[in-house]
Order: C-alpha cells, then structure tokens, then sequence
C-alpha cells in the first residue's frame, strides 16, 4: 500500500513531536528561537520548528485538520511535488514575521506546523470556498471559508494575548501565502474560485 504525501507527513511530524515531548534538549533545538537565529544563525530552526508541538493537543489538532484537507490537495489540486514544496516553504514563510518581530527578544519561542497547516486549509478555499470540511461536534458543519475566517480572528486575537508559545501569528501569514501560492502554481482555478464565492452552495 503507497501511503499518501499527506499521512507521511503526519507519520514524521507526530514521531518527532512526541520524542520531542520527552526530551526538553530536542525540544529546544528544534523550537523557532528568533533571538537564536538572528545574523544567519541555526537558520534551520525556521523549518524544524514545524515539526515540534506545544503538547498532544496541539498537536492532535493539526494533524487532524491536515488529515481533512490535505488529501483535496494532492488529489484535485497540486502535484505531489508541488505539495510537498507548498508544505515545506509554508513553514519558514509562516514564520518570518514574527522573525522580525522578536529577532531581539530572548524570551520568545514557538513551535507547531500550524503555518504549514493553514496554508494547506487556505489553499483549499480557492479549489470550493463553500466546500463543509469542517464539522464541530459532528454536526454543525461549516463552510471553509467561514473556518477560514475565524481562524483568522482567532489567530488575531491569541497573537495579541499571547502566552503560550504557540505562533498564532504563523496561522494568518501561513493562510496568506497558502492562498498566494496556489494562485501563482494554479491561476487557472481564480476563476472558479469567484465563481463559486459568489454562488454559495449550501
């Protein structure tokens, strides 16, 4: 059986994240450490980073939210390499903002492949924005663009809040270039995109 890119992602992120969770000193040199890198340092924690997680819970959620939306990629949208390259250059892109933002500050860290995570789910809304992937408690199901957007507003408001070293900052700027990077490898689909934004379907 040939395992899809999606499911080997999630095969390597979750063995990484889990040793990482009983080993502080792989934790650390894995976590996105700004202050660290600053001046062309350790530059490989702008992608390592994403395969480490706060605890089993942030890691459950983006494995599962990749498990949805992942598998829409590889089938209707990108190439297995053209998903594979969206995945890992998802991650650094994800993440150089707040390298400014805190390239001074030694008390920031984050970790997660939430970036990479959001861009999958972003990339997916210009395939069917009112595509139902997401379903809360097994019954209220939304349409991706609604998830979309209080991802958004979420990620906003916990950035400003703070706290937890988990880069929601990553979610929105992950969003963001999921979104540019579909439409630079596939612009054929823009138009069906507004096609389909204009005519919801639910």
């Amino acid at each position: 059986m040939t395992l899809s890119i999606t499911l080997i992602i999630i095969i390597i992120t979750s063995i990484i994240s889990i040793t990482a969770f009983n080993n502080q000193k792989i934790l650390g040199e894995l976590m996105f450490y700004p202050a660290r890198m600053k001046g062309g340092r350790e530059p490989y924690r702008l992608l390592t980073h994403g395969f480490v997680h706060a605890d089993f819970f942030h890691l459950f959620i983006n494995m599962l939210t990749l498990f949805f939306f992942g598998p829409v990629l590889e089938a209707r949208i990108f190439t297995s390499p053209q998903y594979i390259i969206l995945y890992l250059t998802a991650i650094p892109a994800a993440s150089l903002f707040d390298f400014f933002k805190h390239k001074d500050n030694h008390h920031y860290r984050s970790l997660g492949a939430s970036g990479a995570v959001s861009a999958v789910v972003f990339a997916t809304i210009i395939l069917d924005p009112w595509f139902k992937g997401i379903c809360l408690f097994g019954i209220l199901c939304l349409p991706i663009i609604l998830f979309g957007a209080l991802y958004i507003f979420y990620s906003a408001y916990m950035s400003k809040k703070g706290g937890d070293n988990i880069g929601h900052n990553a979610h929105l700027w992950g969003g963001v270039y999921g979104f540019v990077f579909t439409a630079i490898v596939r612009p054929d689909l823009f138009q069906n995109f507004f096609d389909r934004l204009m005519h919801p379907s639910f």
